[in-house]
């Protein structure tokens, strides 16, 4: 599988997007997010602490002005906004390479700011306005490890508790 596409009608469906990523993702594990501002990608974040079981969800906001947020859950979800990053050298600035080497679960907000700096193995998903609601998630792999996350988050989904 080198794809998958969901189609969100409102925010909670964005948010279980995110909670099957949460509940699939592995130590080591690298989600970037793509998409215009009011796309989802917070709220998609929000989806995935709680599939990590991270306890102060409402602490989940995008850190534009922090960069990166860090939350306790079953994996350590390192939350990253490069919004402001003027590249991969910013992004390797801010210590990019040891959060990868702390085997939690990264997730990075406009990921097409710093593509460069970001491991090729790496999930991405690219969510699309379609409405004043809906949205459209696509998730591509580039590597071994992302496709199997995607293969993960695809097996969450089809759980009878999860929707689309």
């Amino acid at each position: 599988m080198s794809e998958l596409e969901f189609v969100s009608h409102g925010e909670s469906q964005t948010e279980a997007v995110g909670r099957a990523i949460g509940l699939a993702g592995r130590a080591g594990d690298v989600v970037a997010l793509v998409g215009e501002l009011g796309a989802g990608k917070t709220r998609l974040v929000k989806g995935v602490a709680a599939g990590l079981g991270v306890k102060n969800r409402q602490d989940v906001r995008s850190p534009t002005f922090v960069l990166i947020r860090e939350h306790a859950g079953r994996l350590r979800l390192f939350h990253v906004d490069a919004y402001r990053l003027g590249g991969a050298g910013e992004l390797n600035s801010l210590g990019f390479e040891e959060i990868l080497s702390q085997g939690g679960l990264t997730v990075v907000e406009w990921a097409d700011h710093v593509a460069d700096g970001l491991p090729v193995d790496r999930l991405t998903l690219h969510l699309a306005i379609t409405g004043l609601r809906s949205r459209k998630v696509n998730l591509g792999g580039g590597g071994g490890q992302s496709r199997a996350l995607m293969e993960r988050v695809r097996e969450e989904w089809a759980k009878p508790d999860q929707e689309e």
